[in-house]
Order: structure tokens, then sequence, then C-alpha cells
């Protein structure tokens, strides 16, 4: 038996961030929405846990015990007491840590995709846990549907999202979300009412985004300057709605809508960065 599961990239479309707790984590709220760019996850049945990595962004990753996706199948063969084995394939098509979930969506998938191969019975809150205890940004990506993120990302709210066509666009600097986080100025807060019955066109909401934002981007911009540079000639390009940085970077996205100046947009910069990573792609 051979199961395939594909890891949408997570892309934060806002980000604001709350004061730092006691635990150590920063509250926060988001709206996460899932895109048609994604890796893939192929698992076979075997009698030993393992897992391989190809793919263009392959080489970034190791196969080694501390990789996120072979944590996620011994957390889970612990929690359901199922013997951990499976031969894993990970094709790695989005850049390693850029802000746009990629471990974590792995790893989700790898739930996702031995739930099925070790035919196990588990409920969705249970599944959720393991998730949760993997990283804050598991377990959104377990069902792979927009939705707003609370707490430290585990309190998650589904939320109708009209399908837009989206610009990735990585320029292939590493920016660690732990120094982003270190220098952050100016916090929006965590108390905003968010709309829980939806949007039902682009247009409600890019008018609800228009008043939001990425806290993540000016200090993330400090460190990598070329991120404004990104976000710049995103910003100009014909027919965008919105320009924004994802999660803590370097990804930044741009919502268009229509999907034929979204394909030129990519074409626009990938002719003038070929060394940057460009996905015209879309929300699902």
């Amino acid at each position: 038996m051979k199961v395939t599961e594909k890891a949408s990239a997570k892309v934060n479309l806002f980000l604001h961030v709350g004061e730092r707790r006691s635990d150590g984590f920063h509250p926060l709220q988001s709206l996460a929405v899932f895109t048609d760019a994604g890796d893939m996850l192929h698992a076979e049945e075997a009698p030993n846990l393992s897992l391989a990595i190809d793919g263009p962004f392959g080489a970034g990753l190791a196969a080694e015990s501390g990789n996120l996706v072979l944590r996620a199948a011994a957390a889970l063969a612990r929690q359901t007491g199922v013997p951990a084995g499976a031969a894993l394939t990970l094709t790695k098509n989005l850049p390693v840590a850029s802000g746009i979930g990629g471990g974590s969506a792995d790893a989700a998938a790898g739930l996702r995709a031995l739930k099925r191969l070790w035919n196990i019975e588990i409920r969705d809150t249970a599944l959720l846990d393991v998730a949760a205890a993997l990283g804050s940004d598991v377990p959104v990506c377990v069902p792979s549907v927009s939705a707003y993120m609370e707490g430290r990302g585990e309190i998650l709210t589904q939320v109708a999202v009209p399908r837009l066509p989206m610009l990735l666009v990585n320029p292939g600097v590493a920016v660690p979300t732990r120094d982003v986080f270190a220098r952050i100025q100016k916090r929006s807060g965590v108390g905003r009412a968010l709309p829980h019955d939806g949007f039902a066109d682009p247009i409600s909401l890019l008018r609800f985004l228009a008043d939001t934002c990425n806290d993540l981007e000016a200090p993330a911009r400090a460190l990598q300057p070329v991120i404004g540079k990104v976000l710049n000639e995103l910003s100009v390009l014909p027919g965008v709605a919105l320009a924004r940085m994802s999660g803590s970077g370097a990804t930044c996205f741009a919502l268009f809508e229509d999907a034929d100046a979204c394909a030129h947009g990519a074409k626009t910069i990938q002719n003038a960065h070929a060394n940057w990573w460009v996905t015209a792609t879309a929300t699902r």
C-alpha cells in the first residue's frame, strides 16, 4: 500500500503578536490560508521507519532522527500504539525555513498519511494534540484549510476565504524566527475582533486585511533588507491587491484578483531575479 499527501504552503495573510507569555510563547492572531503550491509526501508499508528526501530543496534538509516528519511519525505511533514502520519519501518543493510552514506542513502531511497507511482510528482532537506537541504551526496544517490562529497558534477557527491568485517570492536568505521575535518593537496585540462568518468575496477580504499587518515584517526587514526589495517590487506589479511578508519570512506574497496578472508578475520577477524562488499559485 502507498499513500500520498500534499503538504501545502501555509501563508499568513496577517500576523499580530502580543506580549511574551510566562511560558516563553508569544500570543498571536493570524489568518492562515493554504495554496496549491507545496511539498509531496509518499508513505509505503515497511518494517521500519525511514525517510528519503528529494526535490529542488531536498539538499536543505537532513534525513535524520530530528527531522520533523520522522518526529511526527514516532509521536503518532506512541499515541496510538501502532508499530512505527513506514518508508517515507518527501519531495521538497518549498524553500526551507521560509515563513510558509514548510516543515510544519510536512509533519502534518506525515500525520495524515500515516493515519491512512496504518488504518488508525483516532479522534481529530487527539490528532491535533499530537500536532501541537510538534510545533505551533503544525495543528493548522493538519486540515490545511483557511483558519484563524490564536493562542500560540493551536487555537483554530476555520473561516471561509475566497480563492485568489497568489504570487510567492523568496529571495533565498535565512531569517531565524527567534531573532525576528527578539527584534519586535511594535506589537498590534491580540484583542482584535475577527469576522468568523468569513469573507464572501475578494473585496470583503481585502478590505479586512487593509486594517491588519504582519508584526514580524519590520524586524525581518531589518535583519535581511532584501525582504524590503522583494516587497517593493511586488507592490508595483500590475494588478496587485496586497503585498506582504508571510510568517517570520523571508517569503513574501502578493494577492491578485486576476490569474493572468499573477502569471505575468511571476515572469517579471523571475526575469529580474533568476536566483529568487518565484511561484505563481492560488489560495485553496
